[in-house]
């Protein structure tokens, strides 16, 4: 029995939102460009390789941006790019194209890699639930709109040099004010070019060196070549939001380099200081100690290793939304067990409850649901609101899941409310789903549940000798057994 949502808006819809503004360094309320819209535009993946779980932080906090904004009533266009073309392997624009070198090493269509890696981008986003985006744009769709871009700046805001075209960042108004780096050791970050005029200034079209091919490659007024990495982005977010629009999201490595240069190229585009977006919102980094979270480490930190270790994704999206966004968040295996540990709780207490409706014992007590109902989500709308105080919100919805006194329909209505949020899918999650065969592992469900049955058993009776063998055994063939569950007896093969 699934939670009954109604059509009425959720209870708490009306807390007004705070968020921060990278570009100001404070909270603000959120006031909508369009009466009753919101516009998105998220810095989506460079499609060279798998991500790792650091980059797909990013596109948790997005989702989970978009998903309050509908929460509040807001009729939502988020679009999320995928970067096919113009990247170099260095973000401080130096460097060669990352899907130049990539298709390079392995010796395939430079399309094909876009294709692969971007398929297995969207099986990530589909493993952790994060709604699909109204457009993602691609960028090699908009190299003919990014030529007439770049043609309307050019006289006035760039000049040519032997590699390509150039912006001249001493154009536009109080460059790098997101990045609030204007300082020797900010601009060292970004390689000398011969030619250019500031350290700052960044390429807007590269022209192929003479004598070379690129795989991706187009005619324009500065020779055949292909975009700047920023040009794509400000492109597209104008081509499919307008300018301007309400938030543009990334993550904060984003904040230093490619967005004030997208800024930049907004300003001089739109012949004003706006910088495109209102609100521009950065999430900090995931932090790993083992060096597994460089692309170049071999078996990197992505989606698909959590699963093969035996980590149901929703588990990684849930120690996600336990930190704030703009906080670092430590990755560690031990702390991905514990929130899958909570979410199993979560999940095994809504399943008692849906048991319990399925056989009529349908609790009683605070006969006043309706306001019991704006009690909860009184305190679960401000946290949410609050900046996507995850951590709060989640803290009040255990709350709700332990009221052992109201409605269970109550506390399921509520729980499938505060969930359109936290995307965790808490109302059609069963435990049995959360648990996930690694890889590497042999010993076979059967058996595991048959060892448990004769330990259970063992115990009942008992004769803790052969329930340690039996305990011993399992732990042997890399089954963890969790006595303390007090949802009822469950296990998990270790990673």
């Amino acid at each position: 029995m699934g939670a009954k949502m109604t059509d009425a808006p959720a209870p708490a819809a009306g807390t007004p939102l705070r968020l921060f503004n990278s570009l100001t360094r404070q909270l603000e309320d959120f006031v909508p460009v369009h009466p009753g819209e919101a516009r998105v535009y998220s810095c989506g993946p460079t499609v060279y390789n798998y991500p790792h779980i650091g980059n797909m932080r990013a596109y948790v906090f997005a989702d989970t941006l978009g998903r309050t904004l509908s929460f509040k009533g807001y009729q939502l266009t988020h679009v999320i790019n995928i970067t096919d073309v113009g990247h170099l392997t260095d973000d401080a624009d130096a460097g060669e194209d990352k899907m130049e070198k990539m298709a390079a090493e392995k010796a395939q269509s430079i399309w094909d890699i876009a294709r692969h890696y971007t398929e297995a981008y969207w099986a990530d986003v589909k493993a952790l639930n994060i709604r699909q985006p109204a457009h993602w744009s691609i960028a090699t769709d908009y190299v003919p709109q990014m030529i007439e871009f770049a043609k309307a700046i050019a006289d006035k805001h760039c000049y040519e040099l032997e590699g390509g075209l150039y912006f001249d960042t001493s154009t536009v108004s109080d460059y790098g004010a997101l990045a609030r780096a204007k300082t020797d050791e900010g601009e060292g970050r970004i390689e000398e070019v011969e030619g250019k005029r500031h350290a700052a200034d960044f390429a807007i079209w590269r022209r192929t060196p003479a004598g070379e091919t690129r795989q991706m490659e187009w005619d324009s007024p500065w020779g055949k070549g292909a975009p700047g990495w920023h040009l794509e982005c400000s492109v597209m977010s104008e081509a499919l939001l307008g300018f301007p629009f309400d938030i543009h999201t990334g993550g904060i490595d984003h904040r230093e380099i490619h967005h004030p240069n997208e800024i930049a190229q907004n300003q001089a585009h739109s012949c004003s200081d706006a910088s495109g977006a209102r609100i521009w919102m950065h999430n900090n980094f995931l932090i790993e100690r083992s060096g597994k979270m460089s692309k170049s480490s071999g078996e990197f930190l992505r989606v698909q290793l959590l699963i093969d270790k035996g980590y149901h994704p929703l588990a990684y999206r849930l120690m996600c939304l336990q930190a704030h966004y703009r906080s670092e968040l430590e990755f560690s295996w031990e702390g991905l067990g514990a929130a899958l540990t909570r979410l199993k709780r979560m999940v095994g207490s809504i399943e008692k409850s849906r048991d319990l409706a399925l056989k009529g014992k349908i609790r009683k007590g605070h006969e006043n649901a309706e306001h019991l109902t704006k009690l909860m989500l009184d305190q679960f709308g401000p946290a949410i609101s609050d900046d996507l105080n995850t951590p709060q919100a989640i803290k009040v919805m255990e709350d709700i899941l332990g009221l052992g006194s109201a409605p269970i329909s109550v506390i399921l209505e509520m729980v499938g409310w505060m969930d359109t949020v936290l995307g965790l899918n808490l109302l059609t999650l069963s435990r049995a789903d959360l648990r996930i065969r690694p890889k590497s592992a042999t010993i076979t469900e059967t058996e595991i549940e048959a060892t448990l049955a004769r330990r259970k058993e063992a115990r009942a009776s008992k004769d803790f000798a052969t329930s340690d063998k039996l305990r011993d055994d399992l732990i042997a063939a890399g089954v963890e057994v969790m006595d303390g569950d007090p949802l009822g007896w469950d296990w998990r093969l270790g990673a």
